[in-house]
């Protein structure tokens, strides 16, 4: 197999990318408005959305990738990558959780003050 081309494999640096946005993506806005005088820290809750699509996004390319390399027998490459991806995808979905549960954990103590 050494004298057949390699072809690449684009799905596997999207789910990366697509990975690190979604890792990203709550961290950055809660940056954004700790800088921002006018919003507070619970306005940075538009990102868990972002999150969560980022995430799911990132699963899929994943799995589009490894298909690929299925496909291709291997010549496709990117298998890590979309390992990568893969794992960078769930743990942007986990910390997009982890803000939603503090979100909601934050609405309901606001109930109960009242």
């Amino acid at each position: 197999m050494e004298g057949l081309p390699r072809s690449s494999n684009h799905r596997a640096s999207i789910a990366v990318l697509a990975g690190l946005l979604a890792v990203a993506a709550i961290p950055a806005a809660i940056v954004y408005v700790r800088r921002t005088p006018s919003l507070t820290l619970i306005d940075a809750g538009w990102a868990i959305p972002l999150a969560v699509v980022f995430g799911l996004g990132s699963i899929a390319f994943s799995n589009l990738a490894r298909t690929r390399v299925q496909w291709t027998l291997g010549r496709a490459g990117g298998l890590g990558r979309a390992r990568a991806g893969r794992i960078l995808g769930f743990v942007g979905l986990c910390i997009a959780a982890s803000a939603a549960i503090s979100v909601g954990f934050y609405e309901v103590l606001l109930r109960f003050e009242r």
